[in-house]
């Protein structure tokens, strides 16, 4: 399945074909109890998203885009779901205001968080919006994404390229 859209939001019959979709979400945490911010994360989006099918080990990981003296603890999961894409991100941006998130980053100035939940992948969906942008934006740049996606993912081919995850990992790990 291959889907660039422009569109702010939409619903499409592109959709109905499936029933349920796989898809694969970062987290990440850097205040507080950094284990439990990610164990509820995870539990939240077992209720309101999706069946979670995989999981990742907890890594801990220095700040990505900023400085701050709070490390960060990072998981991937695979999830089995059938919210739309629009609707995944608003489920998803839910549970973040909900655990404790004030302020989502803008225009890439990043900050410490509580929680923060990424799309990465959607079944084989490209999208390409001013909301949302599917396979994740930074997905080949992020060491501290790629390797526990690898983990629970390591053959999935990245929609809109020709790389499987494993391979994008091992890519930017050269670097």
């Amino acid at each position: 399945m291959y889907f660039t859209t422009t569109m702010s939001n939409f619903h499409s019959s592109f959709f109905i074909l499936h029933s349920s979709f796989m898809i694969y979400l970062s987290l990440g945490t850097n205040l507080g109890n950094k284990e439990e911010n990610l164990r509820l994360a995870i539990s939240e989006i077992q209720k309101r998203i999706g069946t979670v099918v995989s999981q990742s080990a907890f890594i801990v990981t220095e700040p990505w885009g900023f400085e701050s003296e709070n490390s960060f603890l990072n998981a991937c999961i695979g999830i089995e779901t059938n919210l739309l894409p629009f609707e995944l991100l608003d489920a998803t941006q839910a549970i973040e205001r909900d655990l404790g998130r004030k302020e989502k980053s803008k225009n890439e100035v990043y900050h410490d968080r509580i929680i923060d939940i990424d799309i990465l992948i959607y079944h084989h969906a490209v999208i390409r919006t001013q909301r949302l942008t599917i396979p994740h934006a930074h997905l080949s740049e992020r060491l501290f994404v790629l390797e526990p996606l690898d983990e629970i993912a390591h053959n999935l081919i990245v929609p809109g390229t020709t790389m499987s995850v494993g391979e994008m990992r091992k890519a930017l790990a050269a670097c």
